[in-house]
């Protein structure tokens, strides 16, 4: 039962990180706060999810000639760089302040989200 319960948090945070929210937004607070599932590996367990969404995001938009190649180098290498670098700092934190940190990122994100819709509903 415990793994349909797995699989199905993976289909939905599939299908909304195909929405364009970001699958790890739903996917590492449900792992963590209802599965138990330690922070480290719920994050890791994101990145290995965020690979093959991502390459049929980029086929899609390839499919669509909806990516400008002359501009894909100067975000791919830093994005790469950056990764690496966070990936490291993630390793090395205390699970309790990774969470911490997570959760303070999705309320910055909530908020910014919440400013750019009242901005819209304005205009």
């Amino acid at each position: 039962m415990k793994y349909i319960i797995y699989v199905l948090v993976g289909i939905l945070s599939g299908v909304i990180g195909g929405m364009g929210m970001g699958g790890g937004t739903f996917l590492i607070p449900i792992l963590t706060i209802f599965l138990r599932v330690n922070q480290h590996v719920s994050q890791a367990i994101n990145l290995v999810a965020f690979i093959p969404m991502s390459i049929v995001a980029v086929f899609i938009h390839y499919k669509n000639k909806l990516i400008d190649f002359k501009s894909v180098l100067p975000v791919i290498l830093p994005a790469i760089l950056t990764a690496i670098l966070g990936t490291l700092v993630a390793k090395n934190t205390d699970g309790d302040l990774l969470k911490r940190l997570f959760g303070g990122f999705l309320i910055i994100i909530a908020i910014l989200q919440g400013v750019l819709i009242f901005q819209k509903k304005n205009k």
